[in-house]
């Protein structure tokens, strides 16, 4: 989910620009900075890790619920609703780390199949720094979700942001980006033993609230679609135990995104003029995400995102209004954005202080593709459950 907020507009292509030297080397740095970070955590984690126990607990193990992020992502959404329901303890004798043992923030991108416990809520505020060939594209993104009902969460999802480029003026100012309002059912609950995942049906619709068009000399200030969107997804959730005893969680979603015709004036995200006067028709959108979770000790987890989009062709129709009157169409204009195509990864790491509050710190990497430039991006989130 959340990655479906950061990733730009849906529909919307930007230039596939060739990286220069030192972008490439800035990007080089981040990631060897965050496989550093892991490696560090690693080694904390595991000196911190006390060994489990080979027989049955002396005392029964709580069973109370345990939450976790939204993602998802997000989102991201992106994205992460991350409350999970109480889950059975493992039977006596085995051995192996209990599902109430782990604590979760959720990884930075894939959102959580579980819902929230009728009438708790959760919050998760993203950082982050979209880094480009030539830009810094920062954000923040927040997930405010509430249980209606043990089986259903409903949620917002504003965006803020702010575009700084090396060439070329930058946003004026921090602005309002998309608000998605969601609601998520769950259709059926993991229990240990089990070989069926969680699984849930989420609907999502994003307002077109963020600047698009009538951009003037600041290309920078759009931050939004100008397209009512609706998302259709479906999300699942299991746990594995490894040969260590110790928690895999893997989540697996996917998502199609559907965009309204919008009308647009003057220059624009769609790459317009200041002439031009039309609509723009934006191409559908599927995402795949998966995601793994491991559980080091209670408190610390590796995560990892691995992500597929694709964007189907986005058309645009209109007429530039500055040709001179008297001229057969002279200002007809067409336009076909043309598909786009990527993968990505998000390597995080997730700490948290207790079963209800935690952070994550990771980064996101598209090495770039079709119609799709690379970006580096680094993020932290807080995620709170109450």
């Amino acid at each position: 989910m959340w990655a479906r907020k950061v990733d730009g507009v849906s529909g919307v292509r930007r230039s596939n620009t060739v990286l220069h030297s030192g972008a490439q080397m800035k990007c080089c740095r981040i990631i060897r900075r965050t496989l550093a970070l892991f490696a560090v955590v690693a080694g904390i984690a595991a000196a911190q890790n006390v060994p489990l126990p080979s027989g049955p607990s002396p005392q029964p193990r709580n069973n109370t619920p345990q939450y976790s992020d939204e993602s998802a992502s997000a989102e991201a959404t992106c994205s992460d609703e991350n409350a999970q329901l109480p889950q059975t303890a493992p039977p006596a004798g085995v051995g192996r780390q209990a599902l109430d043992d782990a604590w979760w923030t959720g990884p930075l991108l894939a959102p959580n199949a579980s819902t929230l416990p009728r009438g708790h809520f959760l919050i998760e505020p993203y950082l982050y720094d979209v880094i480009g060939a030539h830009s810094n594209g920062f954000g923040s993104l927040t997930y405010i979700n509430y249980g209606l009902a043990n089986r259903f969460t409903v949620g917002v999802i504003p965006t803020f942001g702010y575009n700084k480029l090396s060439t070329g003026l930058s946003s004026a100012g921090i602005g309002l980006g998309d608000v998605t309002v969601q609601g998520q059912f769950r259709l059926r609950q993991f229990h240990e033993g089990s070989w069926l995942p969680t699984i849930s049906a989420t609907v999502q619709e994003t307002f077109p609230t963020g600047k698009y068009d009538q951009l003037g000399d600041r290309p920078s200030d759009g931050l939004g679609g100008g397209a009512f969107t609706t998302t259709v997804a479906i999300y699942t959730q299991t746990y594995f135990w490894m040969p260590n005893r110790r928690i895999l969680r893997l989540r697996f979603n996917v998502s199609q995104a559907f965009s309204r015709e919008v009308s647009v004036e003057g220059v624009s995200v769609y790459g317009t003029g200041a002439d031009f006067r039309g609509h723009a028709d934006p191409g559908t959108s599927s995402l795949v995400d998966a995601s793994w979770e491991y559980s080091v000790t209670r408190r610390w987890v590796l995560a990892l995102d691995a992500t597929y989009r694709y964007t189907a062709n986005t058309r645009v129709v209109g007429n530039n209004t500055s040709e001179p009157s008297g001229v057969q169409n002279p200002d007809s204009v067409l336009v076909n954005l043309g598909s786009a195509e990527t993968s990505g990864f998000a390597p995080a790491v997730e700490y948290s202080w207790k079963s209800t509050i935690g952070v994550i710190v990771g980064t996101r990497v598209i090495p770039g593709g079709h119609n799709t430039p690379m970006t580096i991006t680094p993020v932290i989130a807080i995620n709170i459950v109450h």
